[in-house]
């Protein structure tokens, strides 16, 4: 059908045509804000308008998306439930004193929930922030603002919540902060599932993640064992960030899920900052991976340089909210995104897929990196910053760049958490599948997206939309994300095992979605040219067959025994911490200080209040150097010694020991001894 315009809008008479539809229009110049607006209004009705889909087809969109959101809710709801009823059988927790509850929290746990208890005793929510902020009943003769160097930002929330809403007539304070903290972790676990639901296109793909997340949880997460960790806060806003950020990147959105996913961005962004201290370095990472999707799909340029937007949003409103950090002021975050910015207005229009283009990729690659680190130099050179350059000195010893008799950096090197994963990591990942899956969606990824980085190299220009028959799962751009993503965690883990926790359950979402992709395995098969069946045909199936098998497995092997986790009745049985904690807090003079391991300082000012002399805290070089002082003097060298352990010695009496302290408390596990006033020389 054409139509065929006169001189008057009157004139339109429509005709029947045999070819194509061609559409004739006399234009007039507008000679008025009247003629501005008509034409205003042709130039509208020249859009053509999409055939609204059918009614059958609306409903099954709208069933598909109900069930989806409906699972990906109810999993993590379950999950909830799950850690709740576990936490119970594992503590016996209903049952337990106050006291021995307390002591199920260890080491920097103690110390977080202790300062929440401490904001529900203050008589106003102002008043608890400035004795905290002022704080001076911790640590002996050092006043810190604990707000600010622990990031206690999720105990003033919780405090918060718990007195505003009432609970304090309904539920005790503890199982309010633990059910907060279960809250998040069933956040945590729905936000994987629309990842992964949004990457692969089936919310199968989602419940696939859950389980294998779950059947995991030994590798995935620590709730389990440190329930009030500042990662357990965080990492659910960085699920969330990471869900919104995949769904900002696809191609195929519309402007309402565009904005729906920038501002669920931008807050879980901000939040994931306040919760944790160490955020910044994550997004620092995030940040490269959305640098190098930016040099690979330039159709994403403007999108990714919006996410950088956000992130210098978060860190000045962090900065001015976190008491003038000048961590966030000097960190690499900060620096990568103001030079990537600068780089972006800076850029020369250049016509794209030419040698001139190529060459100006190079050169912008070489500006943003020795920019970077020339202007964090610059950074930390005029702003003053308490930086944890401990961390950076570890990180050489770590990777053999260098070598130290640091007591400091000896002791780190020995905590667990700091190791190498152990082959037994790898072996409970294999046997429940994930790892055999992870490496082979990783590898299909990988290679699809060199494929993709070559045709660009080679100036073949990428379709706006790919189809299923394509087989590129690879010009996707939120699965270019996630790969590098998945790469820079990965290596990561692969240092230190304490990390694996940032890797492991963006390995289940990755591998989970990959099983379940018909495009992933079409890129597969058209790389292997079957003619037998038709590639996309057995993609399909494979996509459905595959999941359903792993799904059964899992259920057959798996939940057998995560029932047997919640039927059998555990104890946690420690009556000489109990003991020691109620005579520091019968006999204790007020004015004592203890010192000790900083893990039992933890649970000393958590149960009973009063002051250490350090805490188990990684990221204050002041009360590592305490640390270090409480087993060796200054200067002296990690060699060896003539002398005998000072816990053995001072048991058994040896002098000089007896002239300078008296043991006052002891049971089987732990000794007091009290330092002496005046001196007595005993033989």
């Amino acid at each position: 059908m054409a139509e065929e315009e006169g001189d008057g809008p009157e004139s339109n008479a429509p005709t029947v045509s045999a070819g194509p539809a061609i559409e004739l229009r006399q234009r007039k110049k507008p000679k008025s804000s009247e003629n501005k607006e008509s034409a205003k209004e042709e130039k509208i009705s020249d859009t053509p308008v999409p055939e609204r889909a059918p009614k059958h087809v609306l409903f099954q969109r709208f069933a598909k998306i109900f069930i989806g959101c409906l699972a990906a809710v109810t999993s993590g709801m379950m999950y909830a439930l799950y850690l709740s009823a576990y936490h119970e059988r594992k503590f016996w927790f209903s049952n337990r004193q106050e006291l021995e509850r307390e002591i199920t929290f260890q080491g920097d746990s103690a110390i977080y929930y202790s300062y929440y208890k401490d904001m529900l005793k203050a008589p106003s929510f102002e008043r608890g922030v400035y004795e905290l902020t002022h704080n001076n009943k911790t640590v002996s003769l050092k006043t810190i603002n604990a707000v600010q160097q622990m990031s206690l930002y999720p105990e003033l929330i919780a405090s918060v919540l718990y007195q505003a809403t009432g609970s304090n007539e309904i539920i005790e304070p503890v199982y309010f902060y633990i059910g907060i903290v279960f809250g998040l972790q069933g956040i945590y676990v729905t936000a994987l599932f629309v990842t992964s639901w949004l990457m692969s296109g089936t919310w199968l793909a989602g419940m696939l993640t859950v389980a294998w997340f779950i059947i995991n949880r030994v590798d995935t997460t620590r709730i389990e064992y440190s329930i009030p960790l500042r990662e357990n806060w965080a990492l659910p806003y960085f699920a969330c960030q990471v869900a919104a950020l995949t769904g900002y990147l696809k191609s195929n959105l519309n402007t309402y899920g565009e904005r729906f996913c920038y501002l669920l961005m931008s807050a879980s962004t901000y939040m994931f900052m306040m919760m944790w201290e160490y955020s910044h370095y994550l997004l620092f990472l995030q940040a490269i991976s959305l640098f190098l999707l930016d040099n690979f799909s330039l159709e994403q340029s403007d999108k990714v340089h919006e996410v950088y937007k956000i992130y210098i949003f978060s860190l000045f409103l962090g900065y001015l909210l976190q008491f003038e950090n000048s961590a966030l002021l000097v960190s690499p975050l900060l620096s990568l995104v103001v030079v990537l910015m600068l780089v972006k207005c800076l850029q020369l229009n250049v016509k794209k897929r030419t040698f001139v283009a190529k060459i100006m990729k190079v050169i912008n690659f070489y500006l943003v990196c020795t920019l970077t680190v020339t202007l964090n130099i610059i950074m930390k050179t005029f702003v003053p910053h308490k930086e944890n350059g401990h961390m950076l000195k570890f990180l050489e010893v770590k990777l053999g760049l260098n070598m130290t008799k640091n007591f400091t950096m000896n002791w780190l090197l020995c905590q667990e958490s700091l190791q190498a994963p152990s082959q037994e990591f790898f072996l409970r990942l294999t046997q429940s599948s994930l790892l055999p899956f992870y490496i082979l969606v990783l590898i299909i990824c990988f290679l699809s997206m060199i494929q993709v980085i070559f045709r660009r190299i080679n100036g073949e220009s990428l379709e706006e939309t790919v189809t299923l028959e394509d087989g590129r799962i690879g010009e996707r751009p939120e699965i270019i994300y996630h790969v590098i993503h998945t790469i820079f965690f990965g290596s990561l883990a692969m240092i230190i095992e304490g990390l694996k926790y940032l890797w492991t359950p963006y390995v289940c979402m990755l591998a989970a979605f990959g099983v379940c992709s018909p495009e992933l395995w079409t890129t597969l098969f058209k790389w292997l040219r079957l003619r037998t069946v038709h590639p996309v045909l057995l993609a399909l199936i494979l996509s459905m067959a595959v999941p359903t098998i792993i799904g059964i497995s899992l259920w057959k092997e798996f939940f057998p025994r995560l029932m047997t986790e919640l039927t059998e009745l555990q104890e946690f049985y420690d009556p000489d911490t109990v003991e020691l904690m109620t005579w520091i807090k019968r006999q204790a003079p007020a004015a004592a200080v203890f010192a000790g391991s900083p893990q039992l300082m933890g649970a000393i000012k958590l149960c009973t209040g009063w002051m250490v002399t350090s805490l188990p805290l990684y990221n204050d070089d002041d009360l590592l150097k305490r640390n270090e002082n409480v087993v060796c003097e200054e200067g002296d060298k990690l060699t060896y010694s003539k002398y005998g352990r000072f816990c053995h010695e001072v048991k058994i009496n040896y002098s000089p020991y007896v002239n300078y302290f008296t043991r006052v408390y002891w049971n089987r596990s732990y000794f007091v001894y009290k330092i002496n006033t005046v001196i007595s020389f005993q033989s």
